[in-house]
């Protein structure tokens, strides 16, 4: 079983004060035989994460990325840029995104293709809505997503990380079940390996409310790698929680 990456996305909080508390927690309570860690925040604050984390072995990231290399594209941030901030990921197509910004598949796509052309690890967001779910369309929402990003990123699609986040279990306190994760994650995982000819690189994660009381269920499914993680990313004690489940999976397999 891989080991798992757990992802902190704090979405749109944070403070210069409020930040230094949480990640200097987060040093001091780190384990990395644990899990893997990350945090991808505001980009305002991607220069603090960098001087605090730096050389502490937790990874961290951006929340989007343009689409362009750069020019008179006010307001947006490249790729070389997060680069130059130290950042190692960032999120691309998280379904606030799709939702309040319009974003579509093929402009997902192209921003996986940028960070990836700028040596960051894109996190592909893919899910459903409910009434795709209550549709029966959920398998047919998320391998018509992620198909637009294997088409965009070629043999490079090895490097990317996919986020499962069912759009209707974000931010409301509902959570797939253990077997609804795992039936979605398995359904991506043949995908990418019937477009690489194997999966076993790729990194699976879990995005729809994932915390400390539900962790270990869902990490323990083959399928799911780790947890792209909202509100309980902003709190140490439950992140590390949910690191620590991670390590518990692993060694009861």
């Amino acid at each position: 079983m891989r080991k798992k990456l757990i992802v902190g996305n704090w979405k749109m909080n944070g403070s210069l004060a409020a930040n230094a508390e949480l990640l200097a927690a987060l040093k001091a309570g780190f384990d990395a035989a644990q899990a893997d860690l990350a945090l991808c925040a505001p980009a305002p604050y991607l220069l603090q994460l960098q001087a605090a984390l730096q050389g502490s072995g937790i990874a961290w990231g951006a929340q989007d990325v343009s689409a362009h290399e750069g020019g008179a594209y006010t307001g947006e941030v490249s790729a070389a840029m997060l680069r130059d901030c130290g950042c190692r990921y960032v999120i691309v197509g998280h379904s606030e995104r799709r939702q309040y910004h319009h974003e579509s598949d093929d402009l997902v796509a192209l921003k996986a293709q940028r960070a990836l052309a700028a040596g960051l690890t894109p996190i592909v967001c893919v899910g459903e809505t409910l009434p795709d779910r209550e549709a029966g369309r959920t398998e047919f929402v998320v391998k018509r997503q992620l198909s637009a990003v294997i088409h965009a990123v070629g043999h490079c699609c090895s490097e990317i990380v996919v986020a499962y986040e069912p759009v209707w279990a974000i931010g409301t306190g509902l959570s797939a079940s253990a077997a609804q994760a795992q039936a979605v994650h398995a359904v991506l995982r043949a995908q990418l390996r019937a477009a690489t000819g194997q999966a076993e690189r790729n990194r699976i994660l879990y995005g729809g409310s994932m915390n400390a009381a539900n962790a270990a269920e869902l990490l323990r499914q083959p399928d799911v790698d780790g947890g792209l993680i909202g509100g309980a990313s902003l709190k140490a004690a439950s992140f590390l929680s949910i690191a620590a489940a991670g390590l518990a999976v692993l060694q009861t397999n």
